[in-house]
């Protein structure tokens, strides 16, 4: 594939046009944008919009190249109907019209409800956009036909529930104020690669107040090399290390008592409970040294503005969900919530308020009809009773904005669901995925630029309003008209069906208390920033009794409530590394890809090279292997071969493999995710992504 060059602008033209748009992708920044359109077609450089005090001009490089993928050569542009094989390539597809591909659609989706009754259906999709029209639309054919409902388990649920457990609602403080930090602690997460802006500010932090940063991780990411101290951990071991800590805390009298008395519950129960988990008691667990969890306690207790981003990362653990409650804490123990550039931060999704009724449908909600789990795919196309809730086999799918045939877990018993010959599948996508290989009908799709939507971001405060930069591809058609174009063949009614997409935000919008659709897009974004006493809690966090809860109540939370500690502590049921299993496996992003988007770009191929397995110099040598031999990584659900790299930036027995990469890729077909596992996570279910054991052998 030849990368894209945008046509040289004529010479006659006085001043680039630039359009105001924002990243949709699934990043906690959404970037506000700049998007230079060179005519109705085609665009040019993309930027991120210096005048936004977040985004501050930076965004990611894969972004930045947006072009090469806008304008990439395999864009999918008509309708397909597959006549090979399930799994083949485009050559197994012959295109069709709009109106043929829909008609059928609908005529399969109908008979299979006449066969099943209306569960039989399973519309799934996920965040391949985070633009509200555009992602949740599909909620609202679900509920006005019926169909079997999804509960979204792939990214945030263990770690909402991590975070639930202590401030009571998902928010924090703002990013902004990092630059005002002394101590910036980034843990479970790598934003040099994933999440750009945090490092801007980070930057402004270390050279204007000399500020320290430290990164917690498995292993040495872009972010880590960056930082003053690394604490290098085992994977699934977070909640050791961050009990150690507040061991140390206590004990040397970091804690702020008078902070403790007036915000915090259960601190005197937490300060008996920690007395005995020693550094050397931690280090014997996640292999940070007892010395190193010393120094890094001392700093961030004598560190008033400490400022703790807590990432998505450890918490896809069968245990994230406490880990994250546990390090979460120890800003309530300093009393770091006190001081701009202080506190912590997990997510904003709070602050927003949307009515989402008319996007999502929710007058239509029947809470009797049954809750797929979107991380356990593989056993409900399986056929798995319990996984089934009692209901019919799904035996039709309409999926949008997600790749399971790549991304979701246990990937062998999901090829082994999208293999039967009795499941219809039809993917809206916008490049002929893994998972589209696998359809009866694949509709090509819009990109951001080629429509309308709204956006909120998780990791700043602002919402914003795009429209269309450029016209669609070909005959590219968004989320919002292939809904509304199913829902009239399959009788479906419901008013957002009736609506335009500018319709549904300016609805959306107007009902949730702001300003018109017109009038945020004119200012180009909305700050839902509150004021530093609201952010950083000292109003009260969100409980009843308004205080941090050190003492989880899980049960209020999670059916698997009995699993969990109350207080703050290590749990054992992480899937740890076993004489047969000697080595745990972090499965990180890669810079250059996020999820498996941007991996059909000719600049992130270049970047990546080649699916490798990270693994320390001596672990080699004990296999017998070196840097740039064939190893193959397995469990039971399966196995597959990669090159190895010597990297002696993870502690002995943890292997990484930055990912995700398409199945292609892998020598025999199947991708990461054949390693890990759909077990869900505790309390309240979630993907266990990164809480997986293999072993190791040369190729």
């Amino acid at each position: 594939m030849f990368p894209y060059r945008p046509a040289m602008p004529d010479s006659s033209a006085v001043l680039p046009d630039w359009r105001a748009s924002a990243c949709p992708h699934d990043c906690p920044s959404t970037c506000s944008l700049e998007v230079e359109r060179l005519d109705a077609h085609r665009i040019g450089k993309v930027r991120g919009a210096r005048d936004n005090d977040y985004t501050a001009g930076v965004i990611c490089a894969k972004v930045a190249r947006y072009a090469e993928r806008q304008h990439h050569p395999a864009r999918l542009s008509r309708p397909l109907r597959r006549v090979g094989p399930k799994g083949c390539g485009a050559d197994g597809f012959v295109p069709i019209g709009w109106d043929e591909a829909l008609d059928e659609v609908a005529h399969r989706l109908k008979a299979a409800a006449a066969r099943h009754g209306p569960q039989t259906v399973w519309p799934y999709f996920y965040a391949g956009t985070m633009g509200l029209v555009q992602r949740d639309g599909i909620e609202r054919l679900r509920h006005a036909m019926g169909y079997s409902r999804q509960y979204s388990t792939f990214c945030v649920t263990l770690a909402d529930a991590g975070w639930a457990a202590g401030a009571g609602a998902k928010r924090g403080a703002d990013a902004r104020t990092i630059a005002d930090s002394d101590l910036v602690v980034v843990w479970g997460g790598n934003p040099v690669s994933t999440q750009v802006n945090v490092m801007t500010h980070v930057a402004r932090a270390r050279k204007t107040r000399g500020a320290k940063f430290v990164v917690v991780d498995p292993y040495r990411t872009p972010t880590a090399e960056q930082a003053d101290l690394h604490l290098m951990l085992r994977p699934g071991t977070d909640a050791a290390l961050a009990v150690a800590v507040m061991h140390v805390l206590f004990a040397e009298g970091y804690a702020d008592r008078d902070y403790i008395a007036k915000y915090t519950a259960g601190a005197d129960e937490l300060e008996a409970h920690v007395a005995a988990r020693t550094p050397e008691w931690a280090e014997a667990i996640c292999g940070v040294p007892a010395a190193t969890i010393r120094e890094f306690a001392r700093l961030f207790g004598r560190t008033k503005r400490t400022f703790v981003r807590l990432g998505y990362g450890f918490s896809r653990h069968r245990n994230g969900a406490s880990s994250m409650h546990a390090a979460a804490s120890l800003a309530a123990i300093t009393g770091a919530w006190q001081h701009k550039g202080g506190g912590a931060l997990y997510g904003q999704s709070a602050i927003y308020r949307l009515d989402k009724t008319m996007i999502e449908g929710l007058d239509r909600v029947d809470p009797k009809i049954r809750r797929l789990d979107q991380s356990r795919i593989g056993a409900v196309l399986t056929g798995d009773p319990q996984d089934l809730a009692g209901g019919p086999p799904v035996t039709a799918m309409f999926i949008q904005n997600t790749n399971p045939m790549n991304v979701a877990p246990n990937l062998g018993r999901v090829r082994e669901g999208f293999a039967r010959e009795d499941l219809f599948v039809c993917v809206h996508e916008q490049f002929l995925t893994d998972t589209a290989r696998m359809a009866d009908i694949v509709l090509p799709a819009t990109t951001f630029l080629e429509h309308a939507d709204m956006y909120y971001a998780s990791g700043s405060t602002y919402l914003q309003v795009t429209k269309k930069v450029v016209e669609p591809y070909a005959e590219c058609r968004s989320n919002h008209t292939v809904h509304r174009e199913l829902a009239r063949r399959l009788g479906a009614s419901h008013p957002g069906f009736d609506m335009s997409e500018w319709e549904l935000i300016d609805w959306t919008l107007k009902a949730s208390g702001y300003p018109s659709a017109d009038e945020v897009h004119a200012g180009r974004w909305y700050d839902k920033a509150a004021s530093f006493e609201t952010t950083n809690f000292l109003d009260g966090f969100a409980h009843a009794d308004r205080r941090w809860h050190f003492k989880a109540d899980w049960e209020r939370i999670g059916p698997g409530w009995k699993a969990m500690p109350a207080l703050p502590d290590q749990m054992t049921n992480y899937d740890a590394a076993t004489k047969d299993r000697p080595f745990r496996l972090v499965a990180a992003p890669a810079r250059s890809y996020l999820n498996s988007t941007f991996t059909e770009t000719p600049g992130s191929q270049a970047r990546e090279g080649r699916p490798a397995a990270m693994i320390h110099p001596a672990d080699l040598a004990e296999i017998g292997a070196e840097d740039g031999s064939r190893v193959r990584l397995g469990n039971e659900r399966g196995s597959l071969v990669l090159a190895a790299k010597a990297f002696n930036g993870v502690l002995r027995g943890t292997v990484v493999v930055e990912s995700i990469w398409p199945n292609d890729a892998f020598e025999e077909g199947l991708g990461i995710n054949v390693l890990t596992s759909d077990d869900p996570g505790f309390p309240a279910g979630g993907g266990v992504f990164h809480d997986t054991s293999v072993w190791v052998r040369k190729a």
